[in-house]
């Protein structure tokens, strides 16, 4: 295939995105889930009867998970302020985003997920906006919020919130990496601890990537990470400045300072076993030459989106053995929608007070294990959408974990979560199935599937 002919298919989803967004008017709609046998039921669902269970809840505010659909209910927040890898585009423009992600949790996950895009850019009313709703929620998702805010808005909400809250640009990102550099380390047969990083990309993603791969086993003096000014280290000149305004950034400058001191953007990729990237969305941002300079064997991860930091090809033709991106049209996706459909359905099930680093551990050491029992590959690291047993399998590690660590208010077994994960999903996909075929969703126009 030529590269014109690559670059074609590369932005075909675009295009059709275009017809499809208009043709639907929208991804998502709610629907009913009680029946309606008779105009007279309105008063079991709405005035007189409805009084009843509300002053049960107003009595014992435990029965709001038990008498309305706040156990399955979560919202995906975001202020427009980092959308995908197109920056500062706006709560209107963000729509598109998060009701894509609410279709995900929905199909994926069986998760009732709503979008909400906030037209405030200041983290404190963002914080008392989201507050305010938990009554209404059993979980909260946070997405596509500008460093370095996103750490302050999550800091905060986990800590004043009882419902799970997390950031699936932190979290969830380092999830489903995780899992992919969980497989790529077995098949090009090194060691975890052993291996040497490099990160292009010191945001949200990459950050938070960082912090789980210390805690799977790599060495943080192993680490070399760099932004867009350059390496990060002690040597930064304005590494006063990142202490003040950054603590995050100035935490990666001290930590991963070994092997980084005297590095540069040209060589910041020499001997490294793998390299993981979160960061432009501009194929050339990684050079050829930045990966021939990697050990032998080496490991490519480029996540960024809607395009990668280097085309796949070209990272194969300079050495690459693993090569994997964030988009679905090329192998091995490292994306988060592999994540936080399962991890939050396991979360939900055991009403989960937060969800914790182990959780997500816990969810990508079962995502790596689902791609093994399928047999690995340098084109097969982790496992893909299409696999139906990935999401319930996760959401029984995630709960099973959330009960170990004493974050969940139910106990339930992992044949329980499982149960009860794969009923909640198979329900999500028959439903959408049978409006399908009763052409209640209507057909697609010719010439749209990828």
């Amino acid at each position: 295939m030529t590269d014109d002919a690559r670059l074609e298919k590369a932005q075909r989803p675009g295009k059709i995105a275009m017809k499809l967004h208009g043709h639907y008017r929208g991804k998502i709609e709610v629907s009913l889930k009680a029946p309606v046998r008779r105009f007279s039921d309105f008063s079991i669902w709405y005035t007189p009867g409805v009084a009843k269970p509300c002053l049960a809840i107003k009595d014992d505010l435990s029965l709001s998970w038990e008498h309305t659909n706040r156990a399955n209910t979560i919202a995906v927040i975001s202020d427009g302020t980092r959308v995908l890898g197109l920056g500062d585009i706006g709560p209107e423009a963000a729509m598109p985003v998060m009701e894509g992600k609410s279709l995900l949790f929905k199909y994926l996950g069986g998760v009732d997920a709503f979008p909400l895009c906030l037209d405030t850019k200041d983290p404190e009313l963002f914080v008392e906006t989201v507050k305010v709703l938990q009554p209404s929620l059993g979980g909260v998702n946070l997405e596509d919020i500008a460093t370095p805010k996103c750490f302050y808005i999550l800091d905060r909400l986990r800590k004043e919130m009882q419902i799970p809250v997390w950031h699936d640009d932190q979290q969830g990102t380092a999830t489903v990496e995780v899992a992919g550099f969980i497989n790529a380390s077995k098949l090009v047969g090194k060691k975890i601890n052993e291996m040497q990083v490099t990160m292009i990309g010191a945001g949200a993603a990459n950050l938070r990537i960082a912090d789980i791969l210390v805690q799977i086993g790599v060495r943080p003096g192993n680490i070399i990470m760099c932004d867009s000014r350059g390496v990060m280290n002690q040597e930064r000149e304005d590494l006063e400045r990142l202490k003040d305004q950054n603590g995050e950034k100035y935490r990666a400058c001290v930590e991963y300072s070994d092997l980084s001191k005297g590095r540069t953007m040209g060589t910041c990729t020499k001997g490294s076993d793998a390299l993981l990237c979160a960061s432009t969305p501009i194929p050339g941002t990684v050079t050829k030459r930045m990966v021939m300079d990697m050990a032998d064997r080496s490991i490519v991860f480029a996540a960024a989106n809607p395009e990668p930091e280097i085309w796949p090809w070209d990272a194969i033709e300079a050495g690459a053995y693993i090569v994997a991106t964030g988009r679905s049209d090329f192998p091995n996706q490292i994306n988060n929608s592999l994540g936080f459909p399962g991890i939050f359905r396991g979360t939900l099930d055991v009403r989960a007070i937060t969800i914790t680093d182990t959780m997500c551990i816990a969810a990508a050491i079962e995502l790596a294990r689902i791609a093994e029992d399928k047999g690995l590959a340098p084109d097969r690291i982790i496992p893909n959408m299409e696999d139906w047993e990935v999401f319930p399998r996760e959401a029984a590690a995630v709960g099973v974990q959330a009960v170990k660590d004493g974050v969940a208010r139910v106990h339930r077994s992992r044949d329980e979560l499982l149960e009860k994960a794969y009923a909640m999903i198979r329900r999500a996909r028959d439903e959408t199935k049978l409006k399908m075929d009763s052409g209640m969703i209507p057909e697609a126009p010719p010439d749209t599937l990828i």
